[in-house]
Formats: C-alpha cells, structure tokens, sequence
C-alpha cells in the first residue's frame, strides 16, 4: 500500500498534457478543485468526470496507475461516506435503533466520496504530469507579485516543491524499514486496526532518523553547487506560453462555462 501512493511522483510521458506550462497547470488544478465544492446534483458531476476523463486521456498517464492513488485513502473515504449515510436526516428508508438511512443520506454519500476521489485524481495528475522542477517555476512565477511585499517567493516555491518531491522518497524508506522489521518478526498485517496501527509506531524513529538525514544530505548537495536561494538566478530554459496553453484556457473557460450555466440553468 505504500507504494499505491501517486501524489508527489512525476510519469514520464510525451503527451500535450506534459508539454502545457506548469503555471497553467497550477490554475487549472485550482480551478478544477474550486469547481468540485460548487457543483450538487448529478449533471454537475457528469460534466467533471467527462473533463477529468478527457484530461486523464490527453496525458497518456496509464489509468491503473493513477487509479493506484486511491487505495491509501480508501479507509478515509469509506468512513466519509459511511458516516454521511448514517448521520443525514431525511426521508428514513431503513432503520435498525439509533442507525438510519436516509434518501438524503444516501445521496450526500455517494457525491462525497466521488468528490473525494475526482480531487485525489485531480491532484495526482498535476504532479505526474509536471516535473519538480518545472513545479517550482511555476509556483515561483504565480507567487512573484508577491515579492513587493518582501515575501521569499522563490524559497517558498522551492519548498513546497521539494516536499511534494520528497513524497515518494520517504515512502519508500518507509517501505524499507517495515520490510526489515517484518524480517525480524514484526506483523504489520494481522489483527484488529487499532493492533496493526500500534505495531507500526516503531517505524516513526527510524523514519524520523531517515528523514533528517536525507534532509541533511540534500542541504549539503545545494551548498556544494553554490546554492544561495533565488536571488539574481536565472533560467535555462524560461517559461513561455504556446498555442497549446491558449488551447488549454479556452477548453478551461468552456469548462468553467458549463458548471456555471448547469449551477444557474439545473
């Protein structure tokens, strides 16, 4: 399971959804994940699903592998849709003592999860779609009107970039030390949840220890090659918007279009 998690990795791919500017991108995603709180009824969310699977097409990213994400939340999503259902007042379909299900339950249920798993995919796909590095540009140059306040734009992006990148490196030092403890007799896989997740609270030092260290050998590699944060740099290769970013706007803004003619029509 540790492995399932997507978020944080980059799919190396040739497809026009890797070639769009990671400042578009970051709009986009917003935009996208601003439209999941807006839409509530059933047509809303066929437009987002129908987009979502258009993106997911465009970026030739194998749809087992972001799919993939999903397992690590799987828990979090059925305790969300476990818990709307139980919990809504309306109109009570079924009861059994205090536990109720309601017809409004069941719809809040069902639209919460789906909400939970378009946002997961949504944001999966941003950074395995968007290299690290094109990632801090792109946060970089969103944040720049911000430098005339005096806030470090260029030390924020990189960092919010390399803990996304570091993601699936911590993971698979985690996957690392839980393989030698099970080497040593651990079980991380039997008994009740509240067991398996007491067993798993040995691995946090050795994770911690792994963590800093990493850390600390990142910080020494940026001193070796004179990093000095981002002032007077430059940039190999500038970000500049094509043909296929004006594409990918106007495709946003008949997307956006759609969810607020359904929210004002439907």
């Amino acid at each position: 399971m540790i492995r399932d998690i997507t978020l944080g990795q980059y799919y190396p791919e040739y497809s026009i959804i890797h070639k769009l500017d990671p400042r578009l991108k970051l709009v986009v995603t917003l935009v996208y994940i601003a439209s999941l709180f807006i839409i509530e009824d059933f047509y809303g969310y066929i437009i987002v699903v129908a987009a979502m699977g258009a993106v997911i097409a465009a970026s030739r990213v194998p749809f087992r592998f972001i799919v993939r994400g999903l397992k690590p939340i799987m828990i979090i999503i059925l305790f969300t849709f476990a818990l709307n259902i139980f919990m809504t007042r309306g109109d009570v379909l079924w009861e059994w003592g205090w536990l109720h299900v309601t017809r409004q339950g069941l719809y809040t249920a069902f639209f919460m999860a789906l909400r939970l798993i378009l946002l997961i995919l949504g944001s999966s796909l941003l950074t395995l779609t968007t290299k690290p590095m094109k990632l801090t540009d792109g946060i970089e140059s969103l944040l720049s009107p911000a430098k005339r306040f005096g806030m470090p734009t260029h030390e924020l992006a990189m960092m919010m970039t390399i803990a996304l990148r570091f993601i699936p490196t911590l993971l698979e030092e985690t996957d690392k030390i839980m393989k030698a403890q099970q080497a040593r007799g651990a079980d991380f896989e039997t008994g009740s949840i509240f067991r398996r997740a007491k067993a798993l609270v040995p691995i946090l030092i050795p994770l911690f220890v792994g963590a800093f260290r990493i850390a600390q050998d990142l910080a020494m590699a940026m001193e070796a090659r004179c990093y000095r944060g981002g002032e007077g740099r430059t940039k190999l290769n500038a970000l500049a918007y094509g043909r296929r970013d004006l594409g990918a706007a106007i495709a946003t803004a008949c997307y956006v279009g759609l969810i607020v003619a359904e929210r004002v029509l439907l």
